[in-house]
């Protein structure tokens, strides 16, 4: 079986190396410098795991427990792992990958080209006008539709997949450091250029490109929503400079290393990050928490007072957190209440970040409220990544997640399902807060969406030739799906 990660070894009771607690990643360490080097892997200590560090005090920001990684080894040892499940020790970066055919071409050959490629094609974007070279003749038509493109950023019918393919794949660092630079950010807060670019490839590279709906085109979609959202009369005439800071890289970082898989998955399979984060919001703690590496190791608030660098990491958080679906009630009820009470004050700032939070989580499901030909490709994006690993779990006869089961479930009955019991309510009370012409297009596109799901579903007109008994079923299955619906899109 796949290796989940290969570790170098590091003992417990000797010092980290500055040059590794410099570079991004993970230190394996066994419990005695004695096994350091050690021949036999048989010798290892039972205790085995990894730390994800802090390079600014030295101290780790959360420690992983990985015994359910594999060692590789010459001589064959398997040491024993966490828990019964033959699964856990499939890589999820290659989860929703696809068999390479026969004499292709070496996928990581094809991807190390296109970053370079990527690389010389955004690096004339921040130098400017480049030389006239033949060679560059159709990048730079591409880039300068990329850029055209971008003139429309704040447009609700903005196409991401398009902007993607004509970025060649790095839409978010594209659209997240044109509205950093848009929003006069990045000249405010006096930020290294360098480092903010560097940051957000990180970013980029560390989605898995390969799970079909959670990557580094999601995270640009929910960041160009969230723009469209800032802009808004309300907020924009009450957000600060941090909160539009903040709403930025909450939505470029929200999902990041995401698994492809759903909280349930990780913890009936006792993966080590449902351990650490204790069941609770475990995939949004390690969003936050692989941002925060990022930013640290980039640097980029390096030059801010530590205490103002402590305070974005904690604000970012609060937002990452706040797109955990498993709580959608509570800060739909929350909303709801302030609403109906009137005592929203925009001049607050506990207030604002509240609302920071209900525009990151619409932005995170906005998807159904698109134009139909974006976000009927998202349902099926989503839905193949459901069923994926619903399949997964058939084949290693696990439970099979709600919605994940591909032959009692279809596209559209599990979009309307979701549409009705937890992207509605949703956007109708943003709607009350915010009533402007984006509001109502994105109602509108709602309703229109779900229309045509409903046409789709063949379910739908034979129920009213049932009798009463089954318009009743169907009306109760979508709410336990829906319920669902929100852990996997965690």
């Amino acid at each position: 079986m796949e290796l989940c990660y290969q570790l170098p070894v590091l003992p417990l009771d000797r010092p980290v190396p500055k040059h590794v607690l410099s570079r991004r990643g993970a230190i394996s360490f066994s419990s005695s410098s004695s096994l350091f080097g050690a021949p036999d892997p048989r010798q290892l200590s039972q205790r085995r795991g990894a730390i994800s560090y802090d390079s600014s005090d030295q101290t780790a920001l959360y420690i992983r427990m990985l015994g359910d990684v594999r060692v590789r080894s010459q001589v064959g040892f398997e040491p024993e792992r966490r828990g019964s499940h033959p699964y856990l020790g499939i890589d999820f970066r290659t989860l929703h990958s696809r068999a390479e055919s026969a004499g292709s071409i070496p996928v990581r050959r094809i991807q190390r080209l296109f970053s370079f490629q990527r690389h010389l094609l955004s690096s004339r974007l921040l130098r400017g006008p480049p030389h006239l070279n033949p060679l560059h003749i159709l990048d730079e038509d591409y880039c300068g539709q990329a850029k055209c493109m971008l003139e429309k950023v704040g447009s609700w019918n903005f196409n991401i997949f398009l902007f993607d393919r004509l970025t060649n794949g790095n839409s978010l660092v594209y659209l997240t450091f044109n509205l950093l630079n848009q929003y006069g950010l990045i000249e405010l807060f006096q930020l290294d250029m360098v480092k903010v670019r560097r940051f957000l490839v990180l970013v980029q590279e560390d989605y898995h490109n390969q799970n079909p709906y959670h990557n580094a085109v999601h995270a640009a979609d929910v960041t160009q929503a969230m723009h469209c959202y800032l802009r808004e009369p309300k907020l924009a005439q009450s957000l600060t400079s941090c909160d539009i800071l903040l709403g930025l890289l909450a939505a470029a970082t929200h999902d990041l290393d995401h698994p492809g898989v759903n909280q349930p998955f990780l913890i009936k399979t006792n993966h080590y990050l449902a351990a650490l984060y204790q069941n609770t919001s475990v995939l949004e703690n390690h969003h936050w928490r692989s941002a925060v590496g990022l930013l640290r190791e980039t640097e980029v608030f390096s030059h801010l007072p530590t205490e103002d660098s402590l305070s974005i990491e904690r604000q970012l958080g609060s937002l990452i957190l706040a797109t955990d679906i498993s709580r959608q009630n509570e800060y739909l009820s929350r909303f709801r209440t302030h609403l109906d009470e009137d005592d929203l004050c925009l001049g607050n700032a506990s207030h604002r970040h509240f609302i920071l939070q209900m525009a990151l989580k619409c932005a995170d499901i906005c998807n159904p409220c698109r134009p139909w030909e974006l976000s009927k490709q998202w349902s099926e994006k989503v839905t193949e990544e459901f069923f994926h690993q619903g399949d997964i779990e058939k084949k290693h006869k696990l439970e099979v997640s709600p919605l994940c089961d591909s032959e009692a479930n279809t596209i559209a009955s599990v979009q309307i399902g979701f549409m009705t019991y937890v992207v509605e309510p949703l956007f109708a009370e943003w709607a009350r807060f915010s009533d402007t012409r984006l509001s109502q297009t994105m109602l509108g596109h709602l309703g229109l969406n779900k229309a045509s799901w409903s046409a789709m579903e063949p379910e739908a007109s034979g129920s009213s030739e049932e009798g009463e008994s089954e318009p009743a079923q169907v009306t109760e299955e979508p709410s336990s799906r829906a319920l669902s619906q929100g852990s996997q899109k965690s």
